[in-house]
C-alpha cells in the first residue's frame, strides 16, 4: 500500500532552519505531484508548497515564499522542504501529500482536496 513518511521535524529557534523529508513507497513516485501542508492547533490545514511530477513547477504559500524551497528526487522516491528563517508562526504539524496528476496547475496543486495520499505528519516547533 501507499506510504508517505515524513521526517526532519523538531524544535528550532526563530531564525533557524529545518529540512523536512517525505519518503514515498507503494506508488509510481514520478507520476505524482507532491505537496506540503501544515496545521497549527485550532487552525485549519493550510497549503505550504507543492511541486509537480517532474520538479519543474513549484508553488509556495505567500506566508513562506522566499524562505522555503521544495524539491524532489524521483530516483529516491523522496521530496523535501527546506525551511529557512523560521518564525514562531511556522510552528505546526507538517504533512506531505501525493496527488496522482500530470497537471502543473497551481489551482490543483495548492488544493488539499486534490491529494490522494497523506503522511502522518511531523511536528515543527519554532521558539521565539
Amino acid at each position: 500500500q501507499v506510504q508517505l513518511v515524513e521526517s526532519g521535524g523538531g524544535l528550532v529557534q526563530a531564525g533557524g532552519s529545518l529540512r523536512l523529508s517525505c519518503a514515498a513507497s507503494g506508488l509510481t513516485f514520478s507520476s505524482y505531484a507532491m505537496g506540503w501542508f501544515r496545521q497549527a492547533p485550532g487552525k485549519e490545514r493550510e497549503f505550504v508548497a507543492a511541486i509537480n511530477w517532474s520538479g519543474i513547477s513549484t508553488y509556495y504559500a505567500d506566508s513562506v515564499k522566499g524562505r522555503v524551497t521544495i524539491s524532489r528526487d524521483n530516483a529516491k522516491n523522496t521530496f523535501y522542504l527546506q525551511m529557512n528563517s523560521l518564525k514562531p508562526e511556522d510552528s505546526a504539524v507538517y504533512y506531505c501529500a501525493a496527488d496522482r496528476t500530470s497537471s502543473s496547475s497551481s489551482y490543483y496543486l495548492t488544493n488539499s482536496l486534490r491529494y490522494d495520499y497523506w503522511g502522518q505528519g511531523t511536528q515543527v516547533t519554532v521558539s521565539s
